[in-house]
């Protein structure tokens, strides 16, 4: 599976950008999602993941409610919507993906994930 993520760029606080994860070479429909970020000098931490079916999903605490994602098995694609953005939310994004067996599982480690994208930096300015 090759994964292209966009959508990062330069935003104000409190503003919101959409990013965007393009899947290729598998059945797209076979896998769970997840968006990772990593912020300069800090480790790679979990952002969201859904799962198979799209019936299930998990957000970072630090996210919660500002964070949507989700997945369109018609377009191939995984979006991370990001409103009221902060300036810690300052990262490059990764979206991830994994061959699910199981149609509702979620995964939030980042060592459960098989394909990786190249990364979108976000940059939030106070």
């Amino acid at each position: 599976v090759q994964l292209q993520a966009s959508g990062g760029g330069l935003v104000q606080a409190g503003g919101s950008l959409r990013l965007s994860c393009a899947a290729s070479g598998r059945p797209f429909n076979q896998y769970r999602w997840g968006w990772f970020r990593q912020a300069p000098g800090k480790e790679r931490e979990f952002v969201a993941a859904i799962s198979r079916n799209n019936y299930n999903t998990r957000y970072a605490d630090a996210v919660k409610g500002r964070f949507t994602i989700s997945k369109d098995n018609y377009r191939n694609t995984v979006a991370l919507q990001m409103n009221s953005l902060k300036s810690e939310d300052t990262a490059v994004y990764y979206c991830a993906s994994k061959y699910a067996r199981r149609m509702e599982v979620v995964d939030t480690s980042p060592n459960e994930y098989e394909y990786w994208g190249q990364g979108t930096l976000v940059t939030v300015s106070s």
